[in-house]
């Protein structure tokens, strides 16, 4: 089948965000049965070897430039015009934001000439240019990353939101938006089945399918021994809102407690664009921030623990996904660990969970003293993701639901 992708995020490599990384495993899964279209933006940070490294993983690569490259007067007017249209309209600024012109005229001039059988918004953010009566003539699908009527109620609900004030006004719009584009859609893909339940709520006859992230395993092998030690992990990508919560709060309130019974305790916070809030971590005692790093699993091998102690943000997360198949034991919160059966009843542990500070040092401590705990869960871990979560168990869901007839 002909597949014309869609990505205002550019996709490659797949090591930027968890936004890439998913857009880029599934087309890569796609093109080796598939005739693959991509349509992304790039920003001054792409470089000439990614966007040909890019163009080797498809048969057509179609770059336009990100139009807050080109438009560089977007001050407090333009941010107003689009709030308005918010308001009116009902598309977020985020979205507007991303809109090219130039992109949806060739999407346009292709679905008028029946090029594609097929579709696909990788996250919610391109339905923009789907217009309704493109179901009419080919499949049209979304991958929504997370909902983000969800992410917005989550930032309010657990009081990290940046614009407490902006954010209550968004909400109800969000809902609107997230119920409106999604009838455009011939198929619907989440991550999570709690996102599957808050948009089969706004959208009770649309075809919804759960497709977890999954883990590349060759670049995430299994470690070949446990290192021991009290050296503490945090992965991400550390401009994101959601994960300078989750550093900072672990790093305030619960890493000086855990140094108070093991002094030696390190943290490494790795991963890219660390935000001045990040950085200033580096001033406690045993924080280390790297920055964007060659390879991230190198740092996940050395460690003894891996923390994911996320407050907010949906859906699974890359970032622990890829520390099980490293084999680094996890003490995760209950949205870290989100979509994964890692704990409960008839269900042989493979992370330990905790939401407090208390937790956090109960369970650190556990796996700092318990080397066979550590081992139990590292094994667990593997094999969850080598049986449930790979890329190409992902990409053979998602070739089903864009390819139907296959």
């Amino acid at each position: 089948m002909n597949i014309l992708m869609l990505s205002s995020t550019f996709p490659y490599p797949p090591t930027r965000g968890g936004t890439q990384v998913r857009t880029f495993n599934l087309l890569k899964y796609l093109s080796q049965r598939h005739h693959i279209t991509l349509l992304t933006q790039r920003d001054r940070t792409v470089t000439e070897a990614e966007i040909a490294g890019l163009k080797d993983c498809v048969d057509l690569a179609v770059i336009f430039e990100s139009p807050s490259e080109i438009d560089t007067t977007d001050g407090i007017f333009k941010k107003l015009q689009r709030f308005s249209s918010f308001l009116q309209q009902g598309t977020p600024p985020s979205v507007l934001s991303r809109y090219s012109i130039e992109m949806q005229e060739w999407i346009d001039r292709a679905v008028e000439a029946e090029k594609y059988d097929a579709i696909a918004c990788e996250h919610s953010v391109n339905e923009i240019y789907i217009r309704p009566h493109f179901q009419k003539q080919l499949r049209t699908v979304v991958n929504i990353h997370s909902s983000v009527y969800g992410s917005c109620y989550n930032q309010l609900a657990t009081g990290i939101s940046e614009n407490k004030l902006r954010d209550q006004i968004n909400l109800p719009l969000l809902r609107r938006y997230e119920q409106n584009y999604c009838s455009k859609f011939s198929a619907i893909v989440v991550t999570t089945a709690e996102d599957k339940i808050q948009l089969q709520e706004f959208n009770p006859n649309s075809e919804i399918t759960v497709i977890p992230n999954g883990v590349d395993l060759v670049s995430f092998p299994y470690r070949k021994s446990d290192p021991g030690g009290h050296r503490l992990i945090f992965i991400g990508a550390m401009d994101n809102l959601a994960n300078i919560d989750a550093v900072c709060f672990f790093s305030q309130e619960v890493l000086p407690e855990i140094q108070k019974i093991y002094p030696d305790t390190t943290l490494d916070i790795v991963g890219s664009h660390p935000a001045p809030e990040v950085l200033a971590l580096k001033k406690q005692p045993g924080i280390t921030v790297t920055g964007r790093v060659p390879s991230m699993v190198e740092y996940l091998h050395k460690s003894t623990v891996c923390i994911v102690p996320m407050r907010t943000g949906f859906g699974i997360k890359n970032k622990t996904l890829e520390a099980m198949a490293a084999g680094v034991p996890i003490v995760g919160s209950d949205r870290g660990l989100e979509g994964l059966g890692v704990d409960g009843k008839d269900t042989p542990l493979k992370a330990l969970r905790a939401n407090t500070p208390a937790d956090y040092v109960t369970a650190i401590s556990q796996l700092f003293d318990v080397p066979q705990l550590r081992h139990e869960l590292s094994v667990r871990s593997r094999e969850l993701i080598e049986t449930e979560f790979t890329w190409e168990i992902a990409g053979k869901h998602y070739e089903q639901v864009c390819c139907p007839q296959q």
